[in-house]
Protein backbone atom coordinates (compact mmCIF):
# COMPACT_ATOMS: atom_id res chain seq x y z
CA UNK A 1 0.00 0.00 0.00
CA UNK A 2 1.60 3.28 -1.38
CA UNK A 3 1.55 5.93 1.38
CA UNK A 4 -0.87 8.04 -0.71
CA UNK A 5 -3.95 4.93 -0.34
CA UNK A 6 -3.13 4.78 3.37
CA UNK A 7 -3.25 8.81 3.82
CA UNK A 8 -6.54 8.34 1.54
CA UNK A 9 -8.23 5.24 3.47
CA UNK A 10 -7.04 6.76 6.91
CA UNK A 11 -8.72 10.21 6.23
CA UNK A 12 -11.75 8.48 5.25
CA UNK A 13 -11.76 6.17 8.48
CA UNK A 14 -11.68 9.50 10.44
CA UNK A 15 -14.43 11.18 8.46
CA UNK A 16 -11.75 14.16 7.20
CA UNK A 17 -12.49 16.07 3.71
CA UNK A 18 -9.05 17.06 2.62
CA UNK A 19 -9.80 20.71 2.98
CA UNK A 20 -10.13 19.74 7.11
CA UNK A 21 -6.95 17.56 7.13
CA UNK A 22 -5.13 20.20 4.46
CA UNK A 23 -6.12 22.90 7.37
CA UNK A 24 -5.27 20.47 10.74
CA UNK A 25 -1.81 19.99 8.90
CA UNK A 26 -0.94 23.80 7.61
CA UNK A 27 -0.72 22.79 4.17
CA UNK A 28 -2.77 23.45 1.41
CA UNK A 29 -5.76 20.92 0.20
CA UNK A 30 -4.28 20.43 -3.01
CA UNK A 31 -1.18 19.52 -1.41
CA UNK A 32 -3.40 16.43 0.45
CA UNK A 33 -5.39 16.08 -2.80
CA UNK A 34 -1.24 15.15 -4.25
CA UNK A 35 -0.55 12.84 -1.84
CA UNK A 36 -3.35 10.88 -1.96
CA UNK A 37 -2.67 10.23 -6.18
CA UNK A 38 0.76 9.50 -5.35
CA UNK A 39 1.92 12.66 -7.91
CA UNK A 40 4.05 14.35 -4.41
CA UNK A 41 5.16 13.06 -1.20
CA UNK A 42 5.96 14.75 1.88
CA UNK A 43 9.35 16.11 2.16
CA UNK A 44 9.86 16.47 5.52
CA UNK A 45 9.40 13.95 8.18
CA UNK A 46 7.73 16.22 10.46
CA UNK A 47 5.01 15.91 8.18
CA UNK A 48 4.44 12.23 8.38
CA UNK A 49 5.12 12.94 12.14
CA UNK A 50 2.10 15.26 12.28
CA UNK A 51 0.01 13.49 9.58
CA UNK A 52 0.03 10.43 12.42
CA UNK A 53 -0.58 12.45 15.25
CA UNK A 54 -3.68 13.80 13.66
CA UNK A 55 -4.77 10.44 12.11
CA UNK A 56 -4.03 8.39 15.29
CA UNK A 57 -1.24 5.95 13.93
CA UNK A 58 2.26 5.58 14.09
CA UNK A 59 4.55 7.71 12.03
CA UNK A 60 6.33 4.75 11.11
CA UNK A 61 2.83 3.29 9.38
CA UNK A 62 2.70 6.00 7.34
CA UNK A 63 6.80 6.69 6.78
CA UNK A 64 8.14 4.45 3.70
CA UNK A 65 11.80 4.63 2.58
CA UNK A 66 10.46 4.03 -0.94
CA UNK A 67 7.99 7.06 -0.96
CA UNK A 68 11.37 8.89 -0.01
CA UNK A 69 13.45 7.66 -2.85
CA UNK A 70 10.43 8.25 -5.32
CA UNK A 71 9.90 11.83 -4.49
CA UNK A 72 14.28 12.23 -4.09
CA UNK A 73 14.13 11.10 -7.93
CA UNK A 74 11.51 13.25 -9.26
CA UNK A 75 12.89 16.39 -7.58
CA UNK A 76 16.23 15.49 -9.06
CA UNK A 77 15.42 14.33 -12.20
CA UNK A 78 11.62 15.23 -13.21
CA UNK A 79 9.09 13.01 -14.21
CA UNK A 80 11.38 10.31 -16.08
CA UNK A 81 13.06 9.75 -12.82
CA UNK A 82 10.13 9.17 -10.91
CA UNK A 83 8.92 7.11 -13.46
CA UNK A 84 12.36 4.96 -13.53
CA UNK A 85 12.12 4.83 -9.46
CA UNK A 86 8.57 3.44 -9.30
CA UNK A 87 9.61 1.09 -11.60
CA UNK A 88 13.23 -0.01 -9.47
CA UNK A 89 11.18 -0.18 -6.72
CA UNK A 90 8.03 -2.56 -8.12
CA UNK A 91 10.80 -4.71 -9.58
CA UNK A 92 13.06 -5.14 -6.78
CA UNK A 93 10.14 -5.78 -4.01
CA UNK A 94 8.77 -9.28 -6.97
CA UNK A 95 12.69 -9.89 -6.67
CA UNK A 96 12.97 -10.36 -3.13
CA UNK A 97 9.29 -12.17 -2.69
CA UNK A 98 9.38 -15.23 -1.31
CA UNK A 99 12.97 -15.08 -0.89
CA UNK A 100 14.84 -16.48 1.93
CA UNK A 101 16.90 -13.24 2.34
CA UNK A 102 16.40 -11.81 6.11
CA UNK A 103 14.43 -8.59 6.22
CA UNK A 104 17.12 -6.52 7.56
CA UNK A 105 19.47 -7.03 4.90
CA UNK A 106 16.74 -7.03 2.12
CA UNK A 107 16.17 -3.30 3.47
CA UNK A 108 19.50 -2.80 3.08
CA UNK A 109 20.11 -3.83 -0.16
CA UNK A 110 16.87 -2.06 -1.52
CA UNK A 111 19.16 1.08 0.01
CA UNK A 112 22.12 0.44 -1.75
CA UNK A 113 19.97 -0.32 -5.32
CA UNK A 114 18.25 3.11 -5.13
CA UNK A 115 21.52 5.09 -3.98
CA UNK A 116 23.13 3.47 -6.87
CA UNK A 117 20.43 4.69 -9.16
CA UNK A 118 20.45 8.25 -8.22
CA UNK A 119 24.25 8.22 -9.02
CA UNK A 120 23.68 6.67 -12.00
CA UNK A 121 21.55 9.16 -13.34
CA UNK A 122 23.73 11.91 -11.83
CA UNK A 123 26.44 10.84 -14.24
CA UNK A 124 24.55 10.02 -17.22
CA UNK A 125 23.07 13.11 -17.29
CA UNK A 126 23.29 14.61 -20.89
CA UNK A 127 25.32 17.47 -22.20
CA UNK A 128 23.98 20.46 -23.37
CA UNK A 129 26.27 23.16 -25.46
CA UNK A 130 26.26 26.36 -23.81
CA UNK A 131 24.86 28.05 -26.93
CA UNK A 132 21.42 26.39 -26.35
Amino acid sequence: MTFGEKLLSLRQKKGLKQIDLAKELGVNANTICNYETGKTYPRQREIYAKLAQILDVEPAFLYNEQDVFISQAQQEFGYRGKKGAEKLVTELSGLFAGGELAEDDMDEMMLAIQEAYIIAKKNNKKYTPKKY
